[in-house]
């Protein structure tokens, strides 16, 4: 696993003294935290058994607590009476113990800054973890522990972890650890697995990372691409944050990779796996036919209408009427309802054109229909039979 880039020294000590306040690394540590605490009173107990990593001691019939192993130079014997220091009382009331000058010297001694070590966390206190390294008290600060906020440190006691060593101070038994900074390498790791993997054209589920004015950050596990406003639906002029939230879980395609030096970008898009309504209006219309739609926006050389779906047609300023205008706004308005003639499809620029004279001049010089009120009015007067005058 490589390394991390190192703290800065004076990023860290902020970091340290924001969590540790006005009180010492050792004075904070002794607090223990959340846990009650025994006052680091020396006692005197029984091994009752050795399980596991850990040597475990009775103090009496109802009162049992347990110390690793690392503690000794040489096990102890089930029976044997010795001297523990009590650090804690862990979640389920057991006594969490440690022996007083106890060190495997061998670890001890090989431990260095930068080192990966694993350490285990053995409490909570304002500023972050207690944790315990070959024996010796160590400290991880809140900021420290994972990538993203944990509310409720207490989540990690007992938790064996792989930490980086940021800060150690053999002669003042100072250690400052790091989870984070391991996380962070781990993750890199995992994105470049990743990037080998995926082609463009893939799919994946996704969720939203941040919705900003141009488009939507979407995480595919460990990978964040771009969907860009343009690329989320099929509609025109679209507000991402109408059609996404932070936390959603979308389904997007990859559309690019770009990789420019060691800062590699993706761009995924949402609209390609969803059906073009373009291509189903294609079907409903023709070329010659009429139309009816909605103004939907004005623009100095047309109108645009909808023709269902979303779908957008222009009428070209010159097809807006039969005469000269100045505007589209002096023939029609946003909302109006209007009739059209299709004069174009255009599957390849995506472009309906339309025209609203052209529609006029098609029912002026269509036949009077039977359901016309003109009609209805003369036939109720004259009878069914065939008019004069031209009118039937």
């Amino acid at each position: 696993m490589g390394m991390s880039t190192p703290l800065s020294n004076d990023d860290l000590n902020r970091e340290i003294d924001a969590a540790l306040g006005n009180q010492s690394l050792d004075d904070i540590m002794d607090q223990g935290g959340n846990h009650e605490s025994k006052g680091r009173a020396t006692r005197q107990g029984t091994v009752a058994a050795v399980y596991g990593k850990d040597v475990l001691v009775e103090f009496g019939p109802r009162e049992q607590g347990y110390c690793p192993k690392t503690h000794f130079e040489e096990l102890p014997q089930v029976g044997e009476s010795l001297d523990f220091v009590v650090e804690r009382v862990d979640r389920e009331g057991m006594l969490v113990l440690s022996r007083k000058g106890a060190i495997q010297k061998a670890t001890w001694d090989a431990i260095d800054t930068g080192q990966i070590i694993e350490a285990r966390c053995t409490g909570t206190n304002k500023g972050g973890l207690e944790m315990e390294v070959a024996g010796h008290k160590a400290f991880m600060p809140a900021g420290q522990v994972a990538l993203h906020h944990v509310p409720d440190l207490e989540v990690m006691i007992g938790e064996k972890m792989a930490c980086e060593v940021i800060e150690l101070d053999k002669r003042a038994n100072r250690v400052v650890l790091s989870r984070k900074s391991v996380l962070r390498v781990e993750q890199e790791e995992a994105k470049q697995e990743k990037l080998e993997t995926i082609e463009v054209g893939d799919s994946f589920d996704a969720t939203i990372t941040s919705v900003q004015p141009y488009g939507a950050f979407a995480d595919i596990g460990g990978l964040e691409g771009l969907i860009h406003k343009s690329e989320m639906t099929w509609e025109r002029n679209t507000d991402p944050s109408k059609f996404v939230n932070v936390g959603d879980v979308v389904r997007v395609q990859l559309l690019e990779i770009n990789r420019d030096g060691n800062d590699v970008k993706l761009a995924f898009g949402m609209k390609q796996l969803i059906e073009d309504p373009f291509v189903s209006s294609m079907a409903m219309v023709a070329v010659g036919e009429l139309a009816t739609g909605a103004v939907t926006r004005l623009a100095d050389f047309g109108a645009f209408v909808d023709l269902g779906s979303g779908t957008e047609g222009l009428i070209h300023i010159s097809e807006l009427a039969d005469h000269r205008i100045k505007s589209p706004k002096d023939v029609v308005s946003v909302g109006q309802e209007v009739t059209v003639k299709v004069l174009s499809v255009d599957p390849a620029t995506r472009r309906i054109g339309l025209s609203l004279k052209q529609a006029s001049q098609s029912d002026e010089s269509a036949p009077a229909r039977e359901d016309d009120a003109a009609m209805r009015k003369l036939r109720e007067k004259f009878g069914n039979g065939p008019l004069k005058g031209g009118i039937g």
